[in-house]
């Protein structure tokens, strides 16, 4: 994998280490990791991520 521009999220405390950060990896790739281990990287594609974000925010359907 190519070196990535990781953004961490402005709620996160500036030295923090328990935080998600982002990055881009093409045109319609995501990449994510948590900082406290920065080689574990998890990929997906943008509407992937979108579907999960909208469902995270839905909350619990039962």
């Amino acid at each position: 994998m190519p070196k990535l521009q990781w953004t961490k999220s402005s709620f996160s405390e500036a030295s923090g280490n328990a935080c998600v950060e982002v990055a881009t990896t093409g045109p319609d790739g995501i990449a994510l990791r948590e900082s406290e281990s920065p080689a574990r990287v998890l990929t997906t594609d943008r509407a992937s991520l979108e579907a999960l974000m909208r469902t995270l925010k839905a909350g619990p359907q039962g």
